[in-house]
């Protein structure tokens, strides 16, 4: 039962508890059992929640007493160590905050918990959450549960590899760039990156740049990403950006009657791919095709015009600097890892070069709009290869020679503009490594997408859903 347990999906754990089949407490004993078996090979475990258990019996007891359950009633999850935790150490990644204990829970996280979930733990990132590989002074490397010589990518790579393994069925990431929809994309499981401001991010660190940062679920099926966010939308009066009080509704699409129409592109305006992930990209955009969809190829000219990486590496730059610089303040050069040095080192982006980012951001937000003028949706790759060897600073693809930096081509034009972005496995790499799609949306439009993502995971070839750990 617990090999069954620790790779169910949390809509179904959820469902096998409140039918009283299985109890809070299995669920909970399974996954802290898979942890202690296999988080020493992954190391994507920061911290226990020291009354997980004492929750799932109080769960169990609601369960035989007839209460009200919520949708995630008794169900385990586990939470970047970005996100503020009440009781639980939150170490964002640096020995600098080694033993830090908030006293309140971040929004996600409360209302991951007023749904009925469990916090199992924390899982790792790199330093203060900052860069595509999950490694760091205070808790180490964590690896990819598919191949341990591979990053299980980052900033949110501790979440996806725990999701992966059967460490945890559903969790919380961050995303500044690429780091919920990298690492799933490495890993093999899905996630969402909602258009900004639909999740309050209040109780997360780093907040600069507050326009490009976003929260959202990690887990291993569309359906739980969708019941996630249902939960986690909405205002909580304190992040300026949380605005929106649209009511989310997974089945809502476009105007009765209307087909949906769907684009795919791998580039230009990405960088270079591999030839097997474009591959994957075009077998996800025929395979809807086959479902009855209006697919076609596409290019959007404003991504061709300003590449959005370079766009968001002279913003950003300005503006992550000082929280850096405040948050170093002081500190021994030994508490300091790699990213938190390269940052500090960058030179400011020049004024007028930091203007024309910011009217380049303007126009790729307008390119977008004018390409969701005509289509619900936009499929491409979510990186341009699978899971890569640990420590790689520089790559060739597609006889390209790239900087790691290129990993987030596909990924960053949506932190850039604030679009929402599913990723999910639709394919399998020569060497056996996970390859994903990215089902981009229009502004809020997270019910078209993951009706997307839906039909796309009912005919996906994939069948090797689990590391052999």
């Amino acid at each position: 039962m617990k090999n069954e347990l620790i790779y169910q999906d949390a809509s179904k754990l959820a469902e096998l508890i409140r039918t009283k089949e299985v109890s809070p407490v299995e669920v909970v004993q399974a996954h802290l059992d898979r942890i202690a078996a296999v988080d020493p090979k992954v190391n994507a475990i920061v911290t226990l929640a020291g009354d997980a258990l004492t929750l799932a019996r109080a769960a169990e007891a609601d369960v035989l007493a007839g209460r009200e359950l919520g949708p995630l009633h008794g169900v385990p999850f586990t939470v970047k160590d970005s996100i503020d935790t009440a009781g639980v150490a939150t170490q964002r990644g640096s020995p600098i905050f080694k033993g830090r204990v908030p006293d309140a829970d971040a929004t996600s996280v409360a209302r991951m918990k007023g749904a009925g979930g469990i916090l199992l733990a924390k899982t790792n990132l790199p330093e203060f959450s900052y860069w595509i590989e999950s490694d760091n002074l205070l808790s180490g490397r964590s690896n990819n549960p598919w191949d341990l010589a591979r990053t299980p990518g980052g900033s949110s790579g501790g979440e996806s590899a725990a999701i992966a393994a059967g460490m945890s069925p559903i969790g919380l990431g961050t995303d500044l760039a690429i780091s919920v929809r990298g690492p799933a994309a490495q890993t093999g499981i899905v996630s969402l990156k909602a258009t900004h401001g639909r999740i309050p991010m209040t109780g997360i660190w780093p907040r600069a740049p507050r326009r490009f940062w976003h929260v959202g679920p990690m887990a291993r099926s569309i359906r739980d990403l969708a019941l996630a966010f249902s939960q986690l939308s909405g205002p909580d009066g304190r992040d300026g950006f949380a605005t929106s009080t649209t009511a989310f509704d997974a089945g809502g699409l476009r105007e009765p009657g209307r087909p949906l129409r769907v684009g795919w592109m791998v580039g230009p305006g990405f960088g270079p791919v591999d030839p097997e992930v474009a591959a994957t990209v075009r077998a996800a955009a025929m395979a809807l095709k086959d479902l009855g969809v209006f697919v076609e190829q596409v290019g959007i000219p404003a991504l061709e015009r300003d590449f959005a990486l370079d766009v968001f590496n002279k913003l950003h730059v300005m503006e992550m600097k000082p929280a850096f610089a405040q948050a170093t303040a002081g500190r021994k050069r030994e508490e300091l890892y790699k990213m938190a040095t390269t940052m500090l080192a960058l030179p400011d982006t020049p004024m007028r070069d930091y203007i024309d980012a910011e009217q380049a951001a303007e126009r790729l937000r307008d390119g977008y709009a004018d390409y969701f003028s005509r289509y619900d949706a936009l499929i491409t790759q979510v990186l341009p290869i699978p899971a890569h060897k640990h420590g790689v600073g520089k790559f060739v693809i597609d006889g390209h020679s790239v900087d790691a930096t290129y990993l987030q081509g596909a990924t960053v034009p949506l932190n850039v503009t604030g679009l929402p972005g599913v990723a999910m496995r639709f394919g399998t790499s020569s060497e056996g490594l996970p390859i994903a799609v990215q089902i981009v949306g229009k502004w809020q439009a997270e019910s078209t997408i993951l009706h997307i993502a839906s039909l796309l995971e009912g005919v996906s070839p994939v069948r090797d859903l689990h590391p052999a750990l």
